[in-house]
C-alpha cells in the first residue's frame, strides 16, 4: 500500500472529510451520471412491471481519475415481478475511497405496483439490509509522526449497521417521477474517543428523479431526465441530462451536475435484451486541477425466465 502524506495527497483529505471532523458532518452517498439506468439502487419502488422478465444491471464508476485515493463505486441489482402487483429484487453497492474506506450495502427490495390509469402505475417500495463499513489506516504516514500517535487513526474500523429505505415511483411507458430515501437509519461510524470528537455519520439522503420520452419521429426520441439529491449538512446536488435515442438502438446525450461537472453519455442496444453504456464527466470544480475527469460504465440485461417472450421484439426499456 502506498503511503499517504497529509499535505499533498488528496486521498488523505477525502479520508479526513469522512472520518475526522470536529463536529458531525453529513456523508454524501455515491453519485451517478447514468442514474436513469441505476434506479433500483436509488429507489426501491423502481419497477418495470414486465411479467416473466428478470431485469439485471451493473454499473462501475471511477471518480476523479488522477486523484490518488479517489472514490470508486460498483453497483449491482436484479429484480423481477413475482405477481401482477409485486416485484422483488436485490441491490448491492460497493463504495471505496482509495485503500482506506470500504463500504458495502446489501439490500432486499420489495415493490407493490398499483394501476392508477389506463397506462400509468404507482409503485410503493421498501428495502432492508445491512451496511458493512471498514477502514484501513495502516498506510497512513502523517507529517506529525507515526499514525499511532494520532487518536483518530489508533485502530481500524470494522462495523455493520442495519438499514432500511423507502420510495414511491409513478411511471408510464413515456415518463416517470420518483421520490426515495434509500437509507432511513442514520449510523455513526466513529465515536468520541478520549474527549476528541471524531465522527462520521451516514445521514438520510433524499432523491427526486424524473424523466420523459418525446417522440420526435419514428426513428428519433428525445429523453430529458433529472435527479435532485438532498442531505442535511450538504448543498443540494442536481443532475440534468438530455439524451436522444436513434432507431431505438443508439442513445447519446449531455449532462450537467450543478457546480461540479459536465458529462457526455452514450449507450448501445446490442440485442433486444442487452444494453451497455458509458459516460464521461469533465470536472468543473477546483478538483479539475488534479483530475482528468470521471468514467462510468453500465450494463443492463433482461432475462426471459420462461421463454415466453421469444418471437417478437419487445419495446426497449427507456429508463
Amino acid at each position: 500500500m502506498k503511503n499517504f502524506n497529509i499535505n499533498n495527497k488528496i486521498a488523505t483529505i477525502i479520508g479526513l472529510m469522512l472520518l475526522m471532523c470536529t463536529q458531525t458532518y453529513a456523508q454524501q452517498d455515491p453519485q451517478f451520471t447514468q442514474y436513469m439506468y441505476n434506479m433500483s439502487v436509488i429507489n426501491p419502488a423502481y419497477a418495470t412491471a414486465e411479467q416473466d422478465i428478470l431485469n439485471i444491471g451493473g454499473l462501475y464508476r471511477s471518480q476523479w481519475v488522477g486523484v490518488e485515493g479517489a472514490p470508486e463505486t460498483a453497483t449491482f441489482f436484479a429484480h423481477a415481478p413475482v405477481s401482477e402487483r409485486v416485484e422483488l429484487g436485490i441491490s448491492f453497492v460497493n463504495d471505496r475511497i482509495g485503500n482506506v474506506v470500504n463500504e458495502n450495502n446489501v439490500y432486499a427490495d420489495f415493490a407493490y405496483v398499483l394501476p392508477v390509469g389506463l397506462e400509468s402505475k404507482l409503485s410503493l417500495g421498501v428495502k432492508a439490509g445491512f451496511t458493512f463499513f471498514n477502514t484501513d489506516f495502516s498506510g497512513f504516514n502523517l507529517q506529525s509522526g507515526n499514525v499511532s500517535t494520532d487518536i483518530a487513526f489508533n485502530e481500524n474500523i470494522n462495523q455493520t449497521f442495519p438499514n432500511v429505505g423507502a420510495g414511491v415511483f409513478y411511471f408510464t411507458n413515456k415518463y416517470y417521477i420518483g421520490l426515495s430515501a434509500p437509507n432511513l437509519l442514520t449510523s455513526t461510524h466513529l465515536e468520541t474517543e478520549n474527549g476528541v470528537r471524531t465522527t462520521g455519520v451516514e445521514s438520510i439522503h433524499y432523491f427526486l428523479t424524473g424523466g420523459y420520452v418525446f417522440d420526435i419521429n419514428d426513428n428519433l426520441k428525445f429523453k430529458p431526465a433529472f435527479m435532485l439529491r438532498g442531505v442535511e449538512g450538504a448543498p443540494l446536488a442536481a443532475d440534468f441530462t438530455a439524451n436522444v435515442l436513434i432507431n431505438e438502438k443508439v442513445e447519446a446525450g449531455l449532462g450537467y451536475r450543478l457546480e461540479d461537472a459536465v458529462s457526455a453519455l452514450v449507450n448501445f442496444r446490442i440485442t433486444k435484451d442487452l444494453r451497455v453504456g458509458y459516460a464521461y464527466d469533465y470536472t468543473t470544480s477546483n478538483l479539475s486541477d488534479f483530475s482528468s475527469g470521471s468514467h462510468e460504465i453500465f450494463i443492463l440485461f433482461d432475462v426471459d425466465l420462461f421463454g415466453l417472450k421469444n418471437g417478437y421484439d419487445r419495446s426497449p426499456r427507456f429508463f
